[in-house]
């Protein structure tokens, strides 16, 4: 069997792409590159040179092949990169007539559990979000933000006191909203300084999250050590990284206790599974990073069912989203907060034809929200 075309395909925020063979078997990935897609797709351009021809199931050889040829990262050729694994493990699983967890050791699970994506651009909508979870049968909610998903073009301005107080408030009426019968996943998305993370992680301890995620910039891994070190609620991150190395760096640090890997910009099932282990080996457990498609959601899950600290997975919702009968066939099915682990061969899921066509491509606004007093701040 040999790879004899592949393809970039945009539909609706997503960049999809596919890989075919001369035994007639198409593998599906997704780039996670998020604002950088148009890149992302260059740079698979540049991986088939050398792709056409090849052997599909030599995935290590590839993925290292591709990797170490040219020295240079980041996250428009990780989100590639990714992209061609996920699709060869789909090619490899239809070639075997299996699951692709069928080739990585077997499944460790029947269901992944998942958290519900919740927004508002008021603590009312955001309260509202975690009732409209809980009556849907979810156990934990996530995207769940303390400073309101405001617009990013309205500036931005609180005292310390104010930021702190309110942010604690919000928690307290999630945790009041839903009791104890689900899990909230505090998201903070990079928007403190260390000492405010401290603060506010202090304050909010009484509420017990399930984590606390990103609560400063992942660039510094010893200032997210130094805000685990202060805190008792465990810290999440890593949707940033792109590396088996950095998530080494951030364990052996000291700087979480759940990692963040996402398939389609890490390096694809392949290194998933690898910063799982590493994870393992410190005793930390994986919650695979999952704001793009149904695709990047049947590969999370492939690597869910076959790792042993699996702990919960991302599941985005929102009215934004195009219906999942619309961009893909899917073999998954969510009953009662959690999916059922799929048989189906590969990834266990097929892009529509007519994909492209219905869901025009939407490049992502650029658009970086400031300070009031003009400075950028993160959000």
């Amino acid at each position: 069997m040999r790879i004899t075309e592949i393809n970039t395909i945009f539909a609706d925020r997503y960049l999809f792409v596919e890989v075919k063979t001369d035994a007639g078997i198409t593998g599906l990935g997704e780039s996670g590159a998020w604002a950088f897609l148009e890149a992302s797709a260059e740079a698979v351009n540049t991986f088939k040179r050398y792709l056409i021809g090849e052997d599909p199931l030599r995935i290590e050889h590839h993925w290292q092949y591709l990797y170490r040829c040219y020295h240079f990262r980041g996250a428009a050729i990780m989100g590639a990169l990714s992209a061609i694994d996920i699709a060869l493990w789909d090619i490899a699983g239809k070639s075997f007539n299996v699951p692709v967890y069928q080739l990585l050791g077997g499944k460790c699970r029947e269901t992944a559990r998942v958290y519900y994506h919740v927004f508002g651009e008021t603590r009312e909508e955001l309260i509202q979000g975690c009732l409209d979870a809980k009556a849907g049968g979810f156990t934990a909610v996530g995207h769940l933000t303390p400073f309101l998903d405001e617009p990013r073009e309205r500036p931005y301005f609180k005292t310390h006191r104010a930021k702190i107080a309110d942010a604690i408030e919000s928690v307290a009426e999630y945790r009041d909203a839903v009791g104890d019968d689900v899990d909230l996943c505090i998201e903070i998305h990079r928007q403190l300084s260390p000492a405010e993370a401290i603060a506010l992680g202090r304050g909010i301890e009484e509420f017990h999250p399930f984590f606390y995620e990103d609560p400063v910039r992942p660039d510094n891994i010893d200032a997210m050590a130094e805000v685990a070190r202060a805190i008792s609620i465990p810290i999440a991150t890593g949707e940033r990284l792109h590396t088996i190395e950095e998530f080494e760096m951030l364990l052996s640090r000291g700087g979480a206790r759940y990692v963040r890997p996402d398939v389609c910009l890490a390096g694809g099932i392949s290194q998933s599974k690898k910063i799982a282990a590493i994870a393992e080996a410190h005793g930390a457990q994986v919650v695979p990073h999952n704001p793009l498609s149904p695709v990047s959601t049947a590969a999370c899950i492939q690597l869910a069912a076959c790792i042993p600290n699996f702990a919960l997975q991302e599941y985005p919702t929102g009215e934004d989203l195009p219906p999942k009968s619309g961009i893909v066939r899917s073999s998954l099915t969510i009953e009662d907060g959690f999916i059922i682990v799929p048989d189906a061969p590969g990834i266990g899921i097929e892009l529509m034809p007519d994909a492209a066509e219905r869901y025009p491509y939407k490049a992502r606004e650029y658009v970086t929200r400031l300070h009031k007093d003009g400075s950028v701040f993160d959000q």
